[in-house]
């Protein structure tokens, strides 16, 4: 599927991507591979990683983290929280910040945006606290800006955080249960006034019941609207 933005996204399942920069960067969000069952066999060593960004700290975005991480020499990134907990495990190159905030990593513009959900870390038989939630709009190289929206529930300000930032890409879950549904998806669409949109945080669990299909279905009178249904492994670029 083609995109034209000189970028290279590849999904690898759940929430989590891999993306190729147009400077050459490699960029991992959400880093739960080797034990993530959508992930390919093929596609579970991820190689040289330039940076590893977490949303929050459930298992099924957080759960290969430190492995990947000091595989890779990577820098994670992500609330303060997290990287703190990180750091306790022996991971040494991080780099905090929180809601609202930007900074920038190698030639990327990194902002932290509100999501709605919860974070924990299990940290072996205990819960340990992980800090607020959060998306992020990324900026590359060349200009182009992609929204990982994280798991999130549908929220108003959706619609502040594309005016402010108008992504061209946004990565957005429809799974239902733990996040947004299709219904709820179809309506954050209308408020950012989305026209490009790749669904996320569905089918890995059978509790997961929204589907691409359903998305369509309910965004159908939506002129100009490209969803971009890739399956694990896929790339767009």
């Amino acid at each position: 599927m083609t995109l034209g933005r000189d970028t290279q996204i590849t999904y690898l399942g759940h929430s989590t991507f891999r993306i190729r920069t147009p400077g050459g960067k490699n960029v991992l969000i959400d880093p739960w591979v080797m034990n993530n069952p959508r992930c390919p066999d093929d596609q579970k060593s991820v190689g040289d990683l330039d940076l590893v960004l977490i949303t929050h700290g459930h298992f099924d975005h957080i759960g290969d983290a430190v492995e990947v991480l000091q595989a890779s020499g990577a820098t994670a990134v992500g609330v303060f929280e997290i990287c703190s907990w990180l750091n306790s495990k022996g991971v040494e190159k991080t780099s905090p910040f929180n809601l609202g905030g930007t900074q920038e990593l190698e030639g990327i513009r990194i902002t932290s945006v509100r999501a709605d959900h919860s974070s924990g870390i299990q940290d072996g038989d205990r819960m340990v606290y992980g800090g607020e939630p959060c998306g992020y709009v990324l900026e590359l190289e060349n200009g182009f800006k992609l929204y990982h929206t994280g798991d999130t529930a549908l929220f108003g300000d959706m619609k502040l955080i594309a005016e402010m930032h108008r992504p061209e890409l946004v990565l957005l879950p429809i799974g239902d249960r733990f996040t947004m549904g299709p219904a709820e998806a179809a309506q954050a669409i209308r408020l950012m006034g989305a026209k490009k949109v790749v669904p996320i945080h569905y089918a890995t669990f059978p509790l997961l019941t929204g589907t691409p299909e359903q998305l369509r279905a309910h965004t159908a009178d939506i002129e100009g609207l490209q969803i971009y249904d890739i399956q694990p492994g896929e790339t767009l670029s």
